[in-house]
């Protein structure tokens, strides 16, 4: 059965769009998902679902979020090897000493060249990116937070982007491998 790594965005943030994850555990075990584990309040949820075809769970999760919830935040929905592949493809392998100042910008799509022209001005000297597939690596080592770059991503991008930093990427592989 495929494992699945979900990844909401906006949620449990200044009182809105409130998602207690044990809640959301039992809304996703009521689509037949099994093993659901969720890490932190920020909506990172390792899980395994008889659905292979990610469009089809990806609607079949919202549409259940949204019937217990009430709205329907922006989710990246990762097959197995898509994050395994994020982790091993980190062109940014120094920066893991380090895990708050390495993020993972995971994509909902790839962007067009035409997007990508601009977002290397918003970088300062201390920055690095890349682009593979459809992840965004940025090492930050003067702060997430203080990073002109990073507020700038999916704006940049021109599509929808979810961040994670690399201690939780780490950690949601270490789920998956349990």
């Amino acid at each position: 059965m495929p494992t699945w790594i979900a990844l909401l965005r906006g949620i449990n943030v200044g009182g809105r769009n409130v998602m207690p994850m044990a809640k959301l555990k039992q809304s996703l075990e009521s689509i037949s998902c099994s093993r659901v584990q969720t890490y932190i309040q920020s909506g990172n949820v390792v899980f395994n679902s008889r659905i292979k075809n990610n469009k089809t769970l990806h609607k079949k999760v919202i549409d259940q979020i949204d019937h217990d919830f009430g709205f329907r935040p922006n989710l990246i929905l990762l097959p197995e090897q898509q994050l395994r592949d994020a982790i091993s493809n980190n062109p940014f392998p120094s920066a893991i000493s380090q895990p708050k100042t390495l993020h993972f910008f995971f994509l909902d799509a790839e962007p067009s060249s035409d997007c990508l022209k601009s977002i290397g001005k918003l970088a300062v000297d201390s920055e690095q990116f890349e682009l593979i597939g459809r992840v965004f690596y940025l090492h930050a080592p003067e702060g997430f937070g203080k990073s002109k770059l990073a507020s700038s991503v999916e704006r940049k991008l021109c599509v929808a982007a979810t961040a994670r930093n690399y201690a939780t990427v780490e950690k949601l592989a270490s789920m998956i491998a349990s």
